[in-house]
C-alpha cells in the first residue's frame, strides 16, 4: 500500500485539495489543509503559461514568479512538508516544460528524494508518455492522468495505459474555478470510467462549496478543491492559514459525511 492507496481506500470519499507553491506562506498554508482534512495534497508548480487553469490559480501563478520560485523551491516545499506530514499524500501538478527541462530521469528522482507520491501533468498526453511516464515509473511515483467530458470510449483505453494512482476527471471541458457540471452527468461519466478501471476516480474543475463537494462525493471516489482555496491565499495574505483550516474542515467534513 502506498500513501496514496491508504488515501483512498478510507470508508469515504477523499478530500484533494490544491494550493500554488510559492505563493503566500506555503508550508503554513499546507500545514491548514492537513489539520482541515484533506486526504490528499495537490502542489501546484508555477508555470508562465498555465493553459488548463482559470484567473484565480493564473494570479498565483504570478505572485509566485515574481518572488522567483523555482523548481528547486517547489521541491524543498515538498521536501519539508514530507518531514511534517509523513503519512499525508503529496501530488505535484503542472505543465510539462519545468518537469522535463532538465531531464525528466533528473525530476522524477529530485520529487521521489522530496517525498512526492505523484504527478499530474497537465499537457503531456498519453501519446506523449516517453517523456516522463517512465521515469516517473522507475522511482515508484504515480502518474495521474486527467479524462475529460470528451474523453470517449475509444480514447479512454490510452488514458488509462500507464495511469496510477488516481484518475483526475475534468468535470467540464474549460478550464479551473469557472464553472461546474451538473451531477447527474458527472455521474454518469464517473460510472462510466469506472467500468474500465480500478483506479480511484476523483473530480475537480468548478468545485467551490462544501455543499457542490458532497454532492460530487456521492458519486465518485474522491473530490478536488483548487481555486477556491487558492483565493483565499490571494485575499488574504499572511491571514490565509486560518481562513484556509475553516474552508477545508468545513470540505472535509461535507465529503466524508456524503454518503451517510
Amino acid at each position: 500500500m502506498t500513501r496514496l492507496s491508504n488515501a483512498f481506500a478510507k470508508p469515504h470519499p477523499a478530500l484533494v485539495c490544491f494550493l500554488t507553491a510559492g505563493d503566500g506562506d506555503t508550508a503554513a498554508n499546507l500545514d491548514a489543509l492537513v489539520a482541515g482534512g484533506a486526504d490528499v495534497i495537490e502542489l501546484g508548480m508555477p508555470f508562465t503559461d498555465p493553459m488548463a487553469d482559470g484567473p484565480a490559480i493564473q494570479e498565483a501563478n504570478l505572485r509566485s514568479l515574481s518572488k522567483g520560485t523555482t523548481t528547486r523551491d517547489v521541491l524543498l516545499i515538498a521536501n519539508e512538508f514530507r518531514d511534517r506530514h509523513p503519512d499525508v499524500p503529496l501530488v505535484l501538478m503542472g505543465y510539462a516544460n519545468p518537469m522535463i527541462v532538465r531531464g525528466p530521469e533528473w525530476f522524477a528522482a529530485e520529487a521521489k528524494g522530496a517525498g512526492v507520491d505523484g504527478v499530474i501533468c497537465v499537457d503531456i498526453p498519453p501519446e506523449e508518455d516517453p517523456e516522463l511516464g517512465p521515469a516517473l515509473r522507475a522511482q515508484g511515483i504515480d502518474l495521474i492522468r486527467l479524462a475529460t467530458p470528451t474523453t470517449d470510449a475509444a480514447r479512454l483505453p490510452a488514458v488509462l495505459d500507464g495511469s496510477s494512482g488516481f484518475l483526475y476527471y475534468v468535470s467540464v471541458a474549460g478550464i479551473t474555478g469557472m464553472q461546474q457540471a451538473a451531477v447527474d452527468s458527472i455521474e454518469a461519466n464517473v460510472s462510466r470510467i469506472k467500468q474500465s478501471t480500478d483506479i480511484p476516480v476523483a473530480v475537480g474543475f468548478g468545485v467551490r462549496t462544501p455543499e457542490q463537494a458532497a454532492e460530487i462525493a456521492k458519486v465518485s471516489d474522491g473530490v478536488v478543491v483548487g481555486s477556491a482555496l487558492v483565493e483565499l491565499v490571494g485575499k488574504h495574505g499572511e491571514d490565509a492559514p486560518a481562513k484556509i483550516l475553516e474552508l477545508t474542515s468545513a470540505l472535509a467534513e461535507a465529503v466524508h459525511s456524503a454518503r451517510g
